[in-house]
């Protein structure tokens, strides 16, 4: 008799997980227009479950899909030949996706146009909880320019977009100080002020009063020069020269071309990912022109092992703690809860060594946020506040 009770509980807990599975999965029909369709288009869709659908007229495809996340959602055909599908909850922010036709991605032609995992493709906003900080509101705007320069070093032109403050072209007199900021792998100079939305984040902490007026420059982090030598590699045939470009070329044209402070204490440098690698070995390369830091999602140890020494990374540069808190005003480092391995590791890592050499440092978590561009809008945002105050 045991046994048959026994069997009727499983049988009902089953039945049950089966019935909340089904419900949980069911499509709640209140999707609306991506915040970053193309004019008219009203796909792709986001509903309040933070699902996304997305459609495409393809009457000769046999099969369609839409890739975001990692993960490929099956679509469906209708008599007219127009697909339509939808995926799994996503996270709240920006995500890239696209959409494979009979095995070829494609972006999606209802969406605007991101540069990101190497390639121009499509993007879509889920609305976050907090999206108040990055939102387009009425209140005075800065002006991102793009400025093209040749470069020496890379014997090639390259471009940086320089955002300056509202207020800058009015007031003649007033100089301000310059934020370098950097883009993750895979991305580029337009990474910022696209995807990061960093000019209406700083626009809004101006007018808040929470931050104080300055030039942001974002450059590309990718910067080679070609090796006077025969590789059958081509990969092996470039040096990269980013820090070199920086220091030499970018810094002076800017401090020439805009009405900078042009002295360390009113200079910061930070990035995102591969950008945090790089500013970070820039910046302790080079304390006698920065004096804040922020790494966003990664470090200069990217990957690491469980023990840094402070003897010998980066050269020693850490070994004097008492030196570099007298030197750098503000060292800031920013991760998301949700972030993948080995990004906690490598930084948890750093921040092992950092206590234990006595470097006082700020450390932010990004609540439910991935390796993406929530965490770090969110992590500008607390850092731009605290800058050159």
């Amino acid at each position: 008799m045991k046994l048959i009770l026994y069997a009727i509980i499983i049988i009902f807990e089953l039945c049950f997980q089966m019935a909340w599975s089904q419900e949980k999965l069911q499509v709640i029909e209140d999707f609306k227009p991506s915040s970053l369709n193309q004019p008219e288009k009203i796909f792709p869709q986001v509903n309040s479950q933070k699902q996304v659908r997305a459609s495409i007229l393809a009457p000769n495809a046999n099969k369609v899909q839409l890739d975001i996340g990692g993960v490929k959602y099956d679509m469906r055909k209708d008599d007219k030949g127009v697909w339509i599908g939808e995926s799994n909850p996503q996270d709240e922010g920006f995500h890239y996706y696209q959409l494979n036709i009979d095995g070829a991605s494609v972006p999606d032609p209802g969406s605007l146009y991101f540069y990101g995992a190497g390639r121009l493709g499509s993007g879509i906003e889920i609305p976050s909880a907090d999206q108040d900080f990055f939102a387009l509101k009425n209140v005075p705007h800065g002006l991102v320019s793009e400025n093209i320069y040749f470069s020496k070093l890379t014997n090639s032109f390259r471009r940086c977009f320089v955002y300056t403050p509202d207020g800058y072209n009015e007031n003649t007199k007033m100089r301000y100080p310059v934020l370098y900021l950097q883009h993750g792998s895979f991305e580029d100079e337009t990474g910022w002020s696209s995807q990061g939305k960093a000019n209406l984040i700083l626009d809004n902490l101006i007018a808040s009063k929470k931050a104080l007026p300055m030039i942001i420059v974002m450059d590309n982090g990718y910067a080679y020069k070609t090796l006077d030598v025969n590789f059958t590699d081509k990969n092996q045939s470039k040096e990269s020269v980013f820090e070199n470009v920086l220091i030499t070329e970018v810094i002076p044209m800017i401090d020439a071309k805009f009405r900078t402070i042009p002295k360390r204490e009113s200079r910061a440098i930070a990035g995102l990912s591969m950008g945090a690698n790089q500013t970070m070995r820039i910046m302790m390369n080079h304390l006698d022109t920065f004096s804040y830091y922020g790494g966003f999602s990664g470090t200069a140890n990217y990957p690491s092992s469980d023990v840094i020494d402070a003897s010998t990374f980066l050269d020693g540069k850490y070994k004097d703690g008492n030196a570099l808190n007298k030197q750098i005003k503000l060292f800031w480092l920013g991760l998301g809860t949700k972030e993948p391995a080995p990004f906690p590791k490598s930084i948890g890592a750093f921040r092992t060594m950092l206590e234990q050499q006595g470097i006082k440092y700020v450390y932010y978590e990004s609540p439910d946020t991935a390796h993406e561009w929530l965490t770090w809008r969110r992590c500008f945002h607390q850092f731009a506040s605290r800058l050159f105050k």
